[in-house]
């Protein structure tokens, strides 16, 4: 291939890889690493700017900027004399790549940026940067920061002019999906953001109508990474990885980031969470296929709240069978204390002998039984925080870390004694009492904060934060022993999923959404993460929008679920009960779930732009038909038909039985009219 400029460095997607140093300490053409559809350009001072590559058009997202930084000795160094580069081919889990190497100095620290594109993922370059001690003196690093990037707004956009994925988790529990406004600013630090509220996934999106842009990491294991995302005026916004690192580093010695990506995308941020997703399942993480059982619609007694009473669930169970429920679940109020986890004696006065009945009872109406459990919290006054205080997650301060919401303590995960007693607790609970399904339920399960309890003997604090998915894969493969299709539901109660724990589980959940915009988003980016496979239910309906919006979890392809009492009055908010309106309303959502089973079929996250698309679009494939559910307060006009073959379709509304006439795919229009949803069925004929 002939060069214009000795200067410029190409690496192609196919053909032969040129093996060479160029020395480009007077460059005025920037080094580039192209992808098939993603480019990035460094200047002479290791300055970069992403390139979109999309149908043989190129968009620069931003302007050239300090992205890979590092704080030492007070001061950020952002600029780096830039010395020379090569490339080369490379081949390792992730397949077959080409891979830049950069390197620059400031003052006495010489950086080097390796740059790679893999064949397999087109959209993405994956860095590492390390920075050398080339100095007679220790220096004191501080942090350092991976791919901070700017993105443009279009010229004209209209508000908002994006809409962003947030990674942080916070006791507000916001929405993971929102627009973006000038003066908006969330670190998303993925550490504790509150006594009991942290941890996330490492990855952060910004779109806008036209391109969108993610960065993140795929280390193996949790670490406290911040992915900021700002939008500090009407004309860009910012997103990077940074992470603080206080450490010495000697003469000679090397400081080494993590290894993060940068990714671009059309749509919104579906594919960049699926292409993360593939990622770091070549990478080990492999995520649990739900047994068939998992997608019967689930009805919980926690409506009778703390206070419930086996009898009390045991009375419910004929309405329960009529409506088709497949699970009954027993929630909070069962224990004595968390973290010993006996039976409360004024409800189970036999002990264990009462809780079995209580499951044999459920058994023999035709259900799956669940039991609800918090995991790793202890009351202070517990039997277990008296006996075994060695097991606590302590902090540097050697205080004990809260879990405000119970008012428990944590204990460490990563403490042997800690995964004993908790392994102990799934063979009482599946083998011994009967239960066929776990319903692991807290805010504080998602993160915990670096232990430092000596009876550990942790080799670092950290060791607590990596060790929390091994802690929660302990638990799902106790409970896969005993019984191979046990179901292993995970709630972590508002908070944006640590996806460290996601190959431990074989449902997810909605987690106590604030509303059915909630629903439809957690619903979007656990399925773009886990697939298809695993479960994913809606939470209890009385949770969504006008407290029976089946409709958002039956359209994004969730399982159904409620918590209704039965007989009115008997639970602990009249709210709850199940009057003979809302039984009608039940009876008609509960036997089309069941008819249609939306959430055994394969979500197409990709076929619609859920911040710009209007009106809100979800589609869902299965047996050969499309299924679309659309939503919006109000709305009359045109909706499209998207992922259709190359044949004609009947649709029906099928909700209320309706055929609304024929489409010829690929893609559809149908002039159409609602309120607050719709959804339709398009048949091949």
């Amino acid at each position: 291939m002939k060069h214009p400029l000795p200067t410029e460095i190409y690496i192609l997607c196919t053909g032969a890889v040129l093996l060479s140093w160029s020395v480009l300490r007077a460059a005025s053409s920037p080094v580039k690493v192209d992808g098939k559809e993603i480019r990035l350009e460094f200047d002479s001072t290791l300055h970069s700017r992403v390139i979109a590559r999309f149908d043989g058009k190129e968009i620069a997202l931003g302007p050239f900027e300090a992205s890979e930084t590092v704080t030492i000795d007070g001061a950020e160094l952002r600029d780096f004399a830039l010395e020379g580069s090569k490339q080369q081919s490379v081949r390792d889990e992730l397949g077959a790549g080409r891979e830049v190497s950069l390197t620059g100095i400031a003052g006495q620290v010489r950086k080097t940026v390796l740059a790679t594109v893999y064949d397999a993922f087109p959209r993405m370059i994956f860095l590492k940067v390390r920075y050398t001690n080339q100095g007679k003196a220790e220096m004191k690093v501080a942090a350092w920061t991976n791919n901070r990037y700017s993105i443009a707004a279009e010229a004209g956009a209209a508000e908002p002019a994006f809409w962003s994925l947030q990674s942080g988790s916070y006791e507000r529990r916001p929405d993971w999906v929102l627009p973006l406004k000038v003066g908006f600013k969330q670190e998303n630090y993925l550490g504790m953001n509150a006594t009991d509220y942290g941890g996330g996934t490492p990855v952060t999106d910004i779109w806008r109508r036209d391109v969108g842009l993610a960065v993140g990491h795929i280390e193996t294991t949790a670490k406290l990474v911040s992915l900021p995302v700002a939008m500090p005026d009407a004309t860009r916004a910012t997103l990077e990885l940074s992470f603080h690192t206080p450490q010495a580093l000697k003469p000679g010695g090397t400081l080494e980031t993590f290894r993060s990506f940068v990714a671009v995308h059309r749509g919104d941020y579906f594919q960049t969470l699926k292409s993360y997703s593939a990622v770091m399942q070549k990478r080990g993480l492999k995520f649990a296929a739900a047994p068939a059982s998992a997608f019967e619609p689930i009805w919980c007694a926690w409506g009778y709240g703390r206070t419930f009473t086996p009898k009390q669930v045991e009375g419910a169970l004929p309405v329960v069978k009529k409506l088709g429920f497949g699970w009954v679940g027993v929630d909070d109020g069962w224990q004595s204390s968390d973290g010993d986890w006996g039976l409360v004696p004024a409800k189970f006065p036999a002990g264990d002998a009462d809780m079995k009945a209580l499951v044999d009872k459920i058994h023999s109406q035709g259900f799956r039984a669940q039991i609800w459990w918090a995991p790793l919290a202890v009351k202070p006054d517990s039997n277990l925080a008296k006996d075994h205080p060695e097991q606590l997650l302590l902090n540097a301060d050697g205080s004990k870390q809260k879990i405000s919401y119970w008012n428990d303590w944590y204990l460490c995960p990563a403490d042997p004694a800690v995964l004993e007693h908790h392994k102990k607790l799934v063979v009482k609970m599946i083998k011994e009492w009967g239960y066929d399904g776990l319903k692991l339920d807290g805010q504080h399960m998602n993160a915990v904060p670096p232990c430092y309890n000596p009876a550990h003997k942790h080799a670092r604090p950290e060791e607590s934060v990596e060790g929390l998915a091994r802690f929660f894969q302990t638990i799902y493969e106790s409970a896969r022993s005993i019984k191979p299709d046990a179901l292993v539901e995970w709630c972590p109660c508002g908070t944006a999923f640590n996806v460290y724990t996601l190959p431990n589980l074989n449902m997810s959940v909605a987690s106590d959404p604030h509303n059915s915009w909630q629903v439809r988003t957690k619903g979007k980016t656990l399925k773009a993460l886990h697939g298809d496979a695993t479960a994913y239910f809606g939470d209890h309906v009385e949770l969504s929008d006008g407290r029976q919006d089946f409709a958002s979890t039956v359209g994004v392809g969730g399982v159904v679920g409620t918590q209704f009492t039965w007989p009115t009055g008997s639970g602990r908010n009249n709210r709850l009960d199940l009057t003979a309106e809302k039984e009608q309303i039940w009876q008609k959502w509960i036997s089309l779930y069941n008819e249609k089973r939306l959430s055994q079929g394969e979500y197409r996250g990709d076929l619609y732009d859920i911040g710009f698309y209007r009106p809100e679009a979800h589609a869902i494939r299965k047996a050969g038909s499309m299924y679309y559910a659309f939503f919006a307060p109000q709305w009359q006009g045109k909706v499209e038909l998207r992922g259709l073959d190359r044949r004609v379709y009947t649709v029906r509304d099928y909700e209320n039985g309706k055929t609304l006439g024929t489409v010829r795919g690929p893609a559809g229009t149908l002039e159409v009219q609602f309120q607050a949803h719709l959804l339709l069925e398009a048949k091949p004929e």
